[in-house]
């Protein structure tokens, strides 16, 4: 089930039912000029390859169970971990079981470049 596109001053729902998380996908949030937020949904033995963002990210994991490398380090995320990295940080990400992260992008002056 997807989420509709954050309003400014409302309420969204993050957390998915198990049946509804073992079938979702990603949702944008909202974007700004200055950040964007997404549901990011990984599913369990999902790899996403070692990539950096240019502005500095926060990840915090609200279901289901994550590793999340950074460089050489490996977190084990569950729900409530939260995270923060600075841009150009190199880290993986690898769903142990079906999740749902929060993941805030900020955007710097040479990112929107």
């Amino acid at each position: 089930m997807g989420v509709a596109h954050a309003v400014a001053g409302k309420a969204v729902k993050l957390l998915l039912s198990e049946s509804e998380l073992g079938q979702a996908k990603t949702t944008a949030l909202v974007k700004t000029s200055n950040f964007e937020t997404m549901r990011l949904c990984v599913h369990e033995g999902q790899e996403i390859p070692a990539h950096k963002t240019k502005g500095p990210i926060t990840v915090q994991c609200l279901q289901g169970k994550v590793v999340f490398t950074v460089g050489e380090v490996n977190n084990e995320m569950t729900p409530g971990d939260w995270l923060y990295l600075e841009g150009d940080q190199l880290h993986s990400l690898k769903g142990v079981e079906d999740s749902a992260l929060l993941l805030t992008i900020v955007f710097t002056q040479t990112t929107v470049d």
